[in-house]
């Protein structure tokens, strides 16, 4: 259902940066690029992730309450986006663990324009 989803940048080479080594850990690379925004993405047929200077070109800000959840393929996954989202300059907003009863593991972090993202396992 989800096409792809977008985050807000004010730096799009640092961001650029920042999501072509995150995404690795996926196997994921660029799949597009414009002079304003960046696609990541298995390919261009599969669900991607996105971002873009803002196209009003006022500031890109943080959404209170929106946060975007990569699916990993283990829990072991899970550890190594978050550690390597950390490496990579970004802040934690809760440890690799389990969150539920029925194998919900999941970590929280904020990319380096503060942008929320959550990688999970669920098994």
């Amino acid at each position: 259902m989800i096409g792809y989803t977008s985050v807000g940048t004010n730096d799009l080479t640092r961001s650029g940066a920042f999501y072509d080594a995150l995404f690795e850990c996926f196997g994921a690379g660029r799949v597009m690029v414009v002079s304003d925004f960046i696609v990541w993405g298995q390919s261009t047929d599969s669900p991607c992730f996105s971002v873009h200077v803002p196209f009003d070109g006022k500031p890109a800000t943080v959404g209170n309450g929106t946060m975007i959840a990569l699916a990993a393929q283990s829990r072991q996954q899970v550890d190594e986006v978050y550690q390597k989202a950390l490496a990579l300059g970004g802040t934690s907003e809760g440890t690799p663990g389990p969150r539920t009863d029925d194998g919900f593991y999941a970590a929280y972090f904020r990319d380096l324009d503060g942008n929320k993202l959550n990688v999970h396992f669920m098994g």
